[in-house]
């Protein structure tokens, strides 16, 4: 189950992340200003911009699967400063998350998960998941969102939860 809440979700809004940020780009354009305008807008003077929003959701995402796993992450130097950049960064890590298969959360619920900053605490892989990883993720994933869209970008809903997997006629 942590397989489907994290990787597969995350993979799928990461995605959904990427077709906005398009949006915005195109917005920028259209409007002809600089996308840079908009990924350094923020929507409050002492939280992060928009590309430290989406650098913050790539890192949860990859740090989230291998620390419930217990691989390695892979390393980013955090100096984006594109639309393609961050397109970059997005495809890299859900080209990462796309190594796991749900055989890798075998004992994931119960492994100890700490952080550097956590000075020697832990949580278990499930408490980890649901209680940091997961929202943690979406805080930054939806602060991003709404960045664009306070700033004119015609995102709504649709964009945000992106294609789902119906069934039926």
């Amino acid at each position: 189950m942590l397989y489907d809440v994290t990787v597969v979700q995350f993979t799928k809004m990461l995605n959904n992340l990427s077709r906005i940020l398009d949006k915005g780009e195109a917005y920028a354009g259209g409007k002809k200003f600089d996308a840079e305008v908009l990924l350094q807008s923020r929507l409050a003077p002492d939280q992060f911009n928009l590309v430290r929003q989406v650098q913050i959701a790539c890192d949860t995402a990859k740090f989230a699967a291998a620390r419930l796993t217990g691989k390695e992450a892979p390393t980013h130097d955090d100096k984006e400063k594109t639309v393609a950049e961050l397109k970059a960064r997005i495809e890299q890590v859900t080209t990462y998350l796309r190594t796991f298969s749900a055989k890798d959360f075998a004992g994931a619920d119960e492994r100890r998960v700490t952080t550097p900053r956590w000075n020697g605490k832990y949580l278990t892989g499930a408490e980890f998941a649901v209680q940091h990883a997961i929202p943690n993720f979406y805080f930054h994933l939806t602060t991003a969102y709404a960045v664009l869209r306070h700033n004119g970008v015609d995102v709504g809903k649709g964009d945000y939860l992106g294609d789902m997997p119906y069934k039926g006629p």
